[in-house]
């Protein structure tokens, strides 16, 4: 073998040296995150299993009456979770529902209307907004928002539709209607954030092809933007509605906590998570304690089951229409 082809044989072996080399490292970093990923699954079941044990004598005691049972009375020792979970799931659908239009409304203003001069100071506001701790939402909705309501909104609702099942009842401000619209104030710089960033990343090149061919902005916006960033958009709704269903503090100080189901929007209510908070240190009893874990597990199952129904509609979303894949 002379020089030259030694010399063309030397990078070569050199690669497959530094290959060799490099991969007991990329093995380790390899179970490394696997390590990390696992250690996650371990920590849901290990939440999950632990909230079956501490439950367990409420579950032999109840069975899935204690779901559907409406009577949660500690002296008698009879517990049903079904007013909390009725709370929970018409607060934070409340909430999801008047916060998903106006984040979306200010994710679209922020990146593609408002002047550049105006787009930081808002989007610091928005970023302030979701950093207050909730306690602060709730004893300014306790103080502030919730006579306000009472004033503005459920009297003149009363005297024009108080004779709808709806909105019946003493417009005492407290309720369920309060807990929805503070915890839509409180999701709505989380979905805003979340919508900003997901439509900022669609492609400049199809929103200029259309305007090109003479849509309005409004076209451009509902016909391509939109389109586009539905699945991340759908996402960060999850994530607002994940933060609403474990609310404790804010929900606690304004929806009545009253473990009652009416229809009324204005009656008083309570949550799964404001329960727990309000009565676990007056939990003398093992069979009580064991039903406030039980509501707990239970607000983990919700929680599970509402992300898995909106990760299955963002994935039939992503798929497109007739099954097929978007382009």
């Amino acid at each position: 073998m002379n020089g030259k082809q030694w010399l063309e044989r030397l990078p070569v072996g050199a690669e497959r040296e530094g290959k060799r080399r490099r991969r007991p490292i990329e093995q380790l970093f390899r179970w490394m995150t696997f390590s990390f990923a696992l250690l996650i699954v371990l920590i849901a079941l290990w939440m999950v299993i632990a909230l079956l044990a501490q439950s367990e004598l409420s579950i032999k005691k109840f069975g899935f009456s204690f779901i559907f049972e409406r009577t949660w009375n500690p002296v008698k020792g009879i517990f049903g979770a079904l007013p909390f979970i009725y709370g929970t799931v018409v607060s934070s659908i409340i909430a999801i529902v008047i916060a998903a239009p106006i984040s979306i409304g200010v994710a679209l203003f922020l990146t593609e209307m408002s002047p550049r001069w105006l787009k930081s100071p808002i989007g610091f506001l928005v970023e302030l907004l979701a950093a207050i701790p909730s306690i602060l939402f709730g004893l300014w909705g306790l103080f502030v928002f919730v006579p306000f309501i009472r004033e503005w909104l459920q009297k003149p609702v009363s005297r024009v539709f108080g004779e709808l099942p709806l909105f019946s009842g003493a417009p005492i401000g407290l309720g369920m209607l309060s807990a929805g619209i503070l915890l839509a104030i409180m999701i709505i710089p989380i979905i805003t954030a979340l919508a900003r960033d997901v439509i900022s990343v669609v492609p400049t090149i199809q929103k200029e092809g259309i305007l090109a061919l003479g849509a309005t902005r409004w076209e451009m916006i509902w016909k391509v933007i939109l389109p586009y960033a539905r699945p991340g958009i759908l996402g960060a709704c999850i994530l607002g509605l994940g933060r609403a269903l474990g609310e404790t503090m804010a929900v606690t100080m304004v929806i009545g906590n009253r473990a009652e189901i009416k229809t009324s929007l204005f009656a008083p209510g309570h949550s799964m998570a404001a329960v727990i908070a309000n009565e676990f240190t007056e939990a003398t009893e093992d069979i009580y304690l064991s039903s406030l874990i039980e509501i707990g597990l239970l607000l983990f199952l919700v929680t599970f089951i509402l992300n898995a129904l909106a990760r299955f509609l963002i994935w039939s979303v992503a798929r497109g229409p007739r099954g097929g894949k978007r382009s």
